[in-house]
C-alpha cells in the first residue's frame, strides 16, 4: 500500500512514454481502452481515444487518457484485470532495476531455512498475485529467496476470509489442515483457517492493524518467527 501502489500512480505516463512501441504495452492499453468503454456508464470514467499516428501531440494526449483512467480506476480501487495487467508488469520492471525491493524482516529467512531443514514444507497464501508475490521473494533486501517455498497460493484458490480455501490448500498439497499451521496478521483470516481446523498464529509487526483486547486474548500471537518453536521429532 505505502510502496507498490503509488509507484503506479507516480510512474505510469513515464512507463507508458518508454515502453509505448513495445507490443505488451500495447496489449495493456488495449485491454484498459476495452474496459473504460465498459465502465462508459459510470462517473468519472477517462475514455482512452484510439491513435490515428497523427504525430507527437496526439501520442501525449492518448497516454493522458491512460495516465488519467488508471489514476481514476486506482482512486475507486478497482480491481480490474486490465488495471492488475499493468501494474504486474510496471511491478516487474521496477523489481528488475532496483526501484523497489520486498522487505523481509530479519528473522524470517534464519527461521524458513530452519524449518525446511527440519523437513518442513512452506507455502505462500496472499491476495496479491502469485506472480507478484514471485517478485517480492524474487527480488528482496534479503535476495533472491523463492527457494525457500514449496509452492504459492493467490486468491484463484478461495477467498482468504473464507474457510473452505484453506481446505482446498490442504487438499492440493496433499496434507491434513490440522498440519498447518497458518500465521497472518487479519483476524478474519485467522477465523477462517481456525474454522478448517488448521493451527493459527497471529502476528504482530510494524505497521500492522491494531488487535481488539478480545482478539489478543484468544489467538496465539507472536511479533518474530523466532517464537515459533519446533514441534519434537518424538
Amino acid at each position: 500500500q505505502e510502496t507498490l501502489f503509488p509507484y503506479i500512480r507516480d510512474n505510469v505516463k513515464e512507463y507508458l512514454r518508454a515502453h509505448w512501441e513495445e507490443e505488451e504495452c500495447q496489449r495493456d492499453v488495449g485491454l484498459l481502452r476495452k474496459q473504460a468503454q465498459e465502465d462508459s456508464s459510470l462517473d468519472g470514467v477517462v475514455p482512452i481515444p484510439l491513435e490515428s499516428g497523427s504525430g507527437e501531440e496526439e501520442l501525449e494526449r492518448v497516454i493522458q487518457a491512460v495516465v488519467d483512467n488508471v489514476h481514476w480506476q486506482m482512486s475507486l480501487d478497482r480491481k480490474t484485470t486490465a488495471l492488475k495487467q499493468l501494474q504486474g508488469h510496471m511491478w516487474r520492471a521496477a523489481y528488475a532495476t532496483g526501484h523497489v525491493k520486498g522487505e523481509i524482516f530479519e528473522d524470517v529467512v534464519p527461521a524458513i531455512r530452519k524449518w525446511r531443514e527440519a523437513g518442513m514444507k512452506v507455502y505462500i497464501y496472499s491476495s496479491g498475485s502469485i506472480e507478484a508475490q514471485k517478485l517480492l521473494f524474487g527480488y528482496s533486501t534479503e535476495g533472491d529467496i523463492l527457494e525457500l517455498f514449496d509452492g504459492h497460493f493467490d486468491t484463484k484458490i478461495g477467498p482468504k476470509v473464507e474457510s473452505e480455501s484453506y481446505r482446498r490448500i490442504a487438499a492440493s498439497i496433499g496434507c491434513a489442515t490440522n498440519n498447518i499451521l497458518f500465521l497472518t496478521d487479519v483476524p478474519r483470516e485467522a477465523n477462517a483457517a481456525e474454522e478448517a481446523d488448521t493451527h493459527v498464529a497471529v502476528v504482530i509487526r510494524p505497521g500492522n492493524a491494531g488487535l481488539t483486547d478480545d482478539e489478543k486474548s484468544y489467538y496465539s500471537l507472536i511479533s518474530s518467527f523466532t517464537e515459533l518453536f519446533l514441534p519434537s521429532s518424538t
